[in-house]
Order: C-alpha cells, then structure tokens, then sequence
C-alpha cells in the first residue's frame, strides 16, 4: 500500500482504509470477528493491554477488530486522534456523559436537539447533572448560559426536525476561550458535509447509520476526538486512565467507563455493515443533497404548503451561515401543511415515499413529527421547539428526483 495516506481523497480513504494495516488473508474488506475473548501467550504483554499501555483487546465489550476498523474509517473521516464505536448513536452520547462528568457539573445544550437526546439529558439532569437548554443559533445566548460549573457544550450542526443551524464557530471559540468541552453531534450532515473539527469541537458524535451507512441495516454510533481539546485541563479524568500521551486521557476513559462499564458495545457484523456502507457516503450525499434542494423548492411553490424549513432556502434564518459551513445543505428538511390540509390523508397518499422513523436512508422517509417522535414531549416543549402539529420531517433519499416531485404532487389535495 502507498505510505500518501496524508493525500487521498475523502472516498479514497475510506475505500482503502482497511488495507492500511495487514488483513487476514488479502480480504478487501475486514472480515466479522466474533470472539468474545481473546488469549496472550506472554502475560506481561496482557497486563499492558488491560492498562492501555499496549494495543489489543481484553473482552469483546470493549471492542473487536471489526469494530476497529470501522474506528479507522470514522477517524479517518472526522479528522481525529482516535474514535471509539457503540451500538447506537444514543449509546454514545450517553457514554459521553456517564464517563466525563461528575455530580453537579453543568450542560448546556441546543434546545432545539433530537427528541431522544432531550430526553436522555432531561434524566441526567434528574440525576444530578443541571442542564440549561439555549436557542444555540446565536453563540451570545450559549454564552450567557455558562456558569462557573460547566463543563460541556452540546449542540447539532443541523437540528431534527426544523433544520436550525447552531452557531457553530463562534460557539467553538466561545468555548476554546473558556476551557469548555466542546461536543457537536454531526449526523446530520455527515463528515463529508462538514468537519467540526474546523469549528474547534473537541469530541464528534455522529450516529452512523444516517447518512454514513445509508442503508437502514444496521445500528452504530461513534465518538471523535480531534485533539483539540487539552484534557490536562479537564478534572474529571481518573490517575488510572493516564497511562497514555495526555491527548488520549479523554478516549481511555470514555471507552473503559463509558463502554466497558455500561456495555453499548457494536457487534462485529453492525460495524462490517456500516464499514461498506461508508465506502458510497460521499457519492450519495451528493444525489441526496441535490434532490432535497430540489424537493424543497418545489414544496414552497405550493399553495397546500404554508412552510418549508431547509437550510438551503433563501429565506431559511441561516441560510447563509449554512453556506459558509457546509459543502452542502443537507438530506434533511420539513415542511408545514396548509390549514385544512390533513398531514395522515397526505402521508397516506404516498405512494414512492416510505413512512418510516429513520434518518439517512437510501429511500425517501416521512413522518408526522408531532404525533411520533416528538410527543412524548407535551405540546408546550414542541412550541417551544416551533415544532406545529402540521409539520411534516422527510429525510431524502436517492431516487430519481423526477419520480419525488411527482410522489408528493399527487399526495397534495
């Protein structure tokens, strides 16, 4: 293999990623590995493992080859130092938490993140962890939020369902300025739409099946670190989890504690599904990315229609900062229905459109956000979110964009 790793394209990369290093038996792509255990001849040498000092693995919880060499392609995407992989994108960002705060450190966070991800921080916070929700579009309102205990920044680059754009530079120097952990969760644009580490984020999550492995077969979720962020300052790091170079404290702990201890582990064949899916990431984000830009157009033309939220839209609120960030705008958008426009009669007159909860699929996907996925939050959170009943989230996939328009011409009344 060539030794210009430094100089490949973002697709060549990740095609070759597992032939960087020696693979069993010429296989282009890392086989499943599926033992739980594995066995040193030389017990000084498993010792190290267990330590950190030594490369290699202990338990399948805490990971396998497979699942390695997705961490190489992710890194490789992201940027990073070094990336650690989990069952879900939930499993990761909740690994985040259990691992590097203690009681009373403060969050804030986008109020305008996932639904799930509100939810999990809503119970950290009844545990013990003050959180403070910011319009996190505007750096100045994440500011005012810090307190003297905050240790972490979370926000989205693009927010689910309404398509909010966070003020992510700013909000990057803002926390560069202040010592604060910086973490942005990427799935909605994907590492080929846009790098936080460009923004000065220090760890990335992104929730692998959208968008990086795009085919709704698999459950994976990932945590980046840049390296940008100097975990000497951090206080929550434990002596045991120092055995490494100070850039790596922050990932030794985060995969003993948060994937060792509470076991949001990503089995080998998840990781090989996501692995080749990755390989096209690039490729379809272009035609997904192109047809929601044209989708989106056509939708705000409409009469039955009475908004479109997409990044890509002039009179998007950040459609310009959105521009200056991202290579493109995006395979997300949603849109509001006229009054007297009934979201389940349009829903159901889909015909090419799947009416699915997922995000990032090669298909088109509609759900009626209010009923579904937001309402276990009460209507005054999805006010609060701007979240209206009538609203519609599509995720677009990479049919021919002819045959879309044509789907909701014909679902429209």
């Amino acid at each position: 293999m060539s030794n210009d790793k430094g100089k490949r394209g973002f697709t060549t990369a990740i095609l070759h990623s597992d032939r960087d290093d020696a693979i069993e038996h010429g296989a282009l792509h890392k086989p499943l590995h599926l033992s739980v255990a594995y066995g040193y001849k030389d017990s000084r040498e498993l010792a190290a493992v267990f330590q950190g000092r030594s490369k290699g693995y202990v338990y399948g919880r805490q990971g396998n080859p497979t699942s390695t060499a997705l961490e190489a392609k992710v890194n490789a995407m992201e940027g990073g130092v070094g990336t650690i992989t989990f069952a879900t994108g939930m499993a990761a960002i909740g690994a985040i938490f259990l691992a590097l705060l203690k009681r009373d450190d403060h969050i804030v966070a986008s109020q305008f993140v996932f639904g799930n991800t509100t939810s999990a921080l809503l119970t950290l916070e009844a545990h013990g962890h003050p959180v403070t929700f910011v319009d996190a579009t505007d750096a100045r309102h994440v500011e005012a939020a810090i307190t003297p205990t905050t240790r972490v920044v979370f926000v989205e680059t693009i927010a689910n369902p309404r398509t909010q754009v966070a003020d992510l530079k700013k909000i990057g120097d803002l926390c560069r300025a202040r010592g604060i952990l910086y973490i942005v969760d990427n799935t909605m644009t994907s590492p080929w739409l846009f790098q936080p580490k460009d923004v000065g984020a220090g760890l990335i999550v992104n929730a692998l099946p959208n968008t990086s492995g795009g085919h709704g077969n698999a459950l994976a979720g990932s945590v980046t670190d840049t390296g940008l962020f100097d975990w000497k300052t951090f206080p929550n790091i434990a002596e045991a989890y120092k055995t490494q170079p100070p850039a790596m404290w922050g990932l030794q702990q985060l995969r003993k504690k948060g994937l060792r201890d509470w076991g949001g582990t990503l089995a080998a064949e998840q990781a090989h599904h996501i692995a080749v899916g990755a390989e096209t990431l690039a490729l379809r984000m272009q035609r997904i990315c192109a047809n929601a830009q044209a989708l989106a157009e056509w939708l705000q033309d409409q009469p039955q229609v009475h908004a479109v939220h997409y990044p890509g839209l002039g009179g998007h609120p950040q459609h310009e900062l959105a521009g200056e960030l991202f290579r493109a705008y995006g395979g997300l958008l949603s849109f509001e229905l006229a009054g007297g426009v009934d979201p389940f009669d349009f829903l159901d007159r889909l015909k090419i459109v799947v009416l699915s909860s997922n995000l990032g699929d090669n298909r088109t996907l509609a759900i009626p956000v209010a009923h579904t996925i937001f309402y276990e939050m009460g209507a005054e959170r999805r006010a609060a979110m701007g979240i209206a009943d009538s609203l519609i989230r599509i995720s677009v996939g990479i049919e021919d964009g002819n045959d879309l328009i044509a789907d909701f011409r014909q679902a429209l009344p």
